[in-house]
């Protein structure tokens, strides 16, 4: 009955594994466990240690080790490539819905009315008042322009006091303290 539990256990956590390997490999730390011993750091890393492993096969006359080794360098590899072609795709596809976007804004500028503001645009002002020593200008009520330093401040309440708080003195039925 134990070993079942054992086992269910095992896949739950080979599932995890897998469903993680989506993530980011490039810079994703991996134990390796080689002829030689743990290896352990990024693709590229195990991939500079296991050539360097197999080049030093190869000078101790050890071509099973070296290709061993070589083998490994190459599983490594084929995760490198695999993982840098998958980053290429996601950076393409970035790439090519900020166009999309910028192509989009571009078309709303567009679209909105564009006012042109000319030498020519401008309404003639040429034929106001000249104020000669003494006149003043007539302003009427229609003519004035509300400003924010004109306008009333609202009447500010009073702030708010707490009142005091007094217990109650609550008369118990006590005996008077006689001396």
């Amino acid at each position: 009955m134990r070993s079942s539990n054992k086992s269910r256990s095992r896949n739950k956590n080979n599932n995890r594994r897998n469903n993680n390997s989506s993530g980011n490999v490039i810079n994703r730390v991996f134990d390796s466990a080689g002829p030689s011993g743990r290896v352990r750091g990024t693709p590229q890393q195990i991939i500079e240690k296991y050539r360097a492993l197999a080049h030093d096969a190869a000078l101790d006359d050890d071509r099973v080790g070296a290709e061993s080794f070589h083998q490994y360098a190459e599983h490594y590899s084929r995760l490198l490539v695999s993982a840098q072609k998958i980053l290429d795709e996601r950076q393409a596809e970035h790439a090519q819905r900020q166009a999309e976007q910028q192509a989009q804004r571009q078309q709303k500028q567009q679209q909105q009315p564009v006012v042109e503001t000319t030498a020519d645009a401008q309404p003639d002002v040429s034929g106001g008042f000249e104020a000669n020593a003494g006149e003043q200008p007539d302003v009427s009520d229609n003519n004035i322009v509300a400003t924010p330093e004109g306008k009333q401040k609202a009447p500010t309440r009073a702030p708010r006091t707490r009142k005091k708080f007094t217990p109650e003195v609550v008369e118990a039925d006590t005996p008077p303290v006689s001396e």
